[in-house]
């Protein structure tokens, strides 16, 4: 049972401050995914936890213990990296073994240890083999097998896959899974790739300049973000963002994108809502675009447009629709609209759509 637990902790870099107050529990057997943008810290968090960053305040437990002074090497956790640092010189079973030769074990208990976690990640038939001999997906499974070997408390992975082709990146993304899923190791990933976030991870903690901004699963992140920051970071494509007005007519809420003639009906409760935010200036619709709803004929609820650009992506379309001054892209199927210039119509769905506050950001409701 391993339970990892960061407490208000603080990093500086000279004068930059590269983590701010950062609080998050880590349960075992969790595969936790820290997702963020280049420099926003997500890499010196997982440095921290595994020892090779000092931190300035705050606490690291594991297990309920303070580790936070201890060395790496006391700490019982292993690292992968990106670059795959396996020894050249080494066969794939030395490679494999050779964080065993420090421990007392039996050249027999480290031969079972090593054939076990071999067959485990489906590498058995390379164990005499160096790694100039290996693909690039094959040299990962081994820097992930000599990690696992020592059975460690937690695995801590830093864009592990980030140096592979897409196809092997695909390959490696169920591998890492089904090896967890296996295993049953407390597991932090570091990544960019909020693909890889969402395919991986039990839970995803999102951070941007060293804040961390949400934590959920991928259906909560995805589906509620809690500001405008995730909203636009996590999805492909994007969340749609959009400055509106919100006022009453006929019996709903009109939802006015800036730059319309008019509006999209809404359930009238939105008024209640949104606090009196409605007719100000500083309300930013959010939605995403299987939000956008489109069809070839008028109907009520549905606004005329025109489609500007199509991007066809086999499954399915991506369509940017101009509305008032706003460009909002809308997911149909593949071939619905046929063409750039297009007049289609358009409604959004108000279960898909979020609304956020334009100057903190935050999502209301």
């Amino acid at each position: 049972m391993t339970q990892i637990e960061l407490r208000g902790v603080q990093k500086w870099f000279g004068e930059v401050q590269v983590i701010k107050d950062l609080n998050l529990r880590i349960e075992d057997n969790e595969f936790i995914v820290l997702l963020g943008q280049s420099g926003c810290g997500k890499t010196t968090t997982l440095r921290g936890i595994a020892g090779l960053e000092t931190i300035d305040e705050g606490d690291i437990l594991i297990d309920g213990k303070p580790v936070q002074h201890m060395k790496a090497a006391d700490r019982d956790i292993a690292m992968v990296f990106q670059s795959f640092s396996l020894y050249p010189h080494m066969t794939v079973y030395e490679n494999i073994a050779f964080p065993l030769r420090a421990t007392r074990m039996s050249k027999g208990e480290v031969d079972k240890a090593v054939r076990e976690i071999a067959k485990i990640l489906r590498i058995s038939d390379l164990l005499g083999r160096k790694p100039s001999a290996l693909s690039g997906g094959d040299m990962q499974r081994v820097a992930i097998g000599r990690a696992l070997v020592r059975r460690p408390k937690a695995m801590l992975m830093d864009e592990p896959i980030g140096a592979l082709d897409a196809k092997l990146r695909e390959e490696m993304r169920a591998e890492i899974k089904r090896l967890h899923v296996k295993q049953g190791s407390t597991t932090i990933y570091v990544t960019h790739d909020q693909i890889e976030a969402m395919a991986l991870a039990d839970r995803i903690v999102i951070m941007h300049e060293g804040v961390l901004q949400q934590v959920g699963s991928p259906e909560e992140v995805y589906r509620y973000p809690s500001n405008l920051f995730v909203a636009q970071f996590v999805g492909s494509p994007v969340m749609n963002v959009a400055p509106v007005r919100v006022s009453e007519s006929n019996g709903s809420a009109q939802v006015v994108p800036s730059g319309a003639p008019e509006g999209f009906a809404f359930p009238l409760e939105l008024l209640s809502k949104l606090n009196g935010k409605a007719a100000s200036d500083g309300l930013t619709l959010g939605i995403r675009p299987e939000g956008v709803e489109v069809r070839h004929e008028a109907a009520a609820g549905y606004l005329p447009v025109e489609a500007h650009i199509i991007e066809p992506l086999g499954s399915h379309d991506i369509v940017d629709l101009k509305i008032g001054e706003q460009m909002l892209r809308a997911r149909t199927k593949a071939g619905y609209v046929a063409r750039a210039g297009d007049r289609v119509f358009a409604r959004l769905d108000p279960a898909h759509a979020h609304f956020f506050d334009a100057q903190s950001g935050i999502r209301w409701g």
